[in-house]
């Protein structure tokens, strides 16, 4: 498949060439291919994500083929293994007993061929539900697994995308690439400061007008508060990938900043991650939950405030035209 989108290196944004089974710029920046997955990470830059550490070295001995490619029949493994961790506690009876894959649906409008950025895709949800909704995807995770799981996924449901393994701190694209950049429960995973940097090259790749909608926990949730009480007494997050709770003001702020005017819409309550369209999947005492979650985030339109108490918010900012 043609990739809809131009690669640079991610270390400087040169250019990057085909050289012998990888990718290369022109200061001599090389990166491997996995089965034509390119991997480009820095190998000197501190982890986001453990798989940070494992991907360049599984790319070097990744299979040459892809031996569940034309298995359409059962889910992937890496989904049914993975399914609590990126939809949600609520889903966690599903990990290894998925008969479906939950697939989304896109907050945002029809596509009409706009290119659009999943970054942190994992296995690909949002990249699927946004190929049906009409855009060009291209979804990056740092996990070389998860790519090839979320290309196996693409091909198993018949829609087209472009995976390859990256870093949000260094988004190995051109200036002004894309007209959408969304992510879901990803940056709410960094350190602050390397959030901070990853939004700056959100701002960076979306065009003059572009979208960026990007998921976070909000820190005056009920939930959020619960958590932060239980789990670590309001203390700072010392591990690698705990939660790291931003208020609204915070989040508008800092995205104004970077990337464009910013509003707040509500995603949730009482949780993070679950879908209304789940409903079938989940047992009846969760499906009260998602069902108020959605009854309180329709009533946020009339009541703003309402806002404020959600545990799961979307900051949405408007790249800046041009003249």
């Amino acid at each position: 498949m043609d990739r809809p989108v131009s690669l640079v290196c991610p270390s400087d944004r040169g250019e990057l060439e085909p050289e012998s089974g990888g990718l290369i710029c022109g200061a001599g920046h090389r990166y491997p291919l996995a089965d034509g997955i390119p991997v480009l990470l820095l190998a000197n830059e501190a982890p986001t994500h453990a798989a940070c550490c494992v991907s360049l070295e599984e790319a070097q001995a990744f299979p040459g083929s892809d031996p569940l490619t034309g298995d359409t029949q059962n889910i992937d493994p890496v989904v049914q293994a993975v399914v609590a961790a990126t939809c949600g506690g609520l889903y966690r009876h599903l990990v290894g007993r998925l008969e479906t894959y939950p697939i989304p649906e896109l907050p945002l409008p029809p596509g009409h061929g706009g290119l659009f950025l999943d970054v942190g895709c994992s296995w690909g949800r949002w990249c699927v539900a946004a190929a049906r909704r009409g855009y060009r995807v291209v979804g990056i995770d740092p996990s070389l697994e998860a790519i090839a799981a979320a290309r196996r996924v693409a091909r198993r449901l018949g829609v087209e995308a472009t995976y390859l393994v990256a870093d949000a701190r260094h988004l190995p694209f051109p200036d002004g690439s894309f007209d959408i950049v969304f992510s879901y429960s990803v940056f709410q995973h960094f350190a602050k400061t390397e959030a901070l940097t990853s939004f700056d090259e959100i701002g960076r790749v979306l065009r003059p007008g572009g979208l960026a909608k990007l998921q976070m926990a909000n820190v005056y949730g009920a939930r959020s508060l619960w958590n932060q009480l239980r789990e670590r007494r309001f203390r700072e997050p010392r591990r690698l990938f705990d939660i790291r709770y931003w208020s609204p003001v915070e989040l508008r702020r800092e995205l104004s900043r970077r990337v464009g005017p910013t509003a707040l819409e509500v995603d949730g309550f009482f949780t993070l991650n679950a879908q209304l369209t789940d409903l079938e999947l989940l047992p009846r005492r969760y499906r009260l939950v998602v069902r108020t979650s959605e009854a309180l985030r329709r009533a946020s339109g009339r009541l703003p405030p309402l806002r404020y108490s959600a545990d799961s918010l979307y900051a949405v900012s408007r790249r800046a035209r041009v003249g």
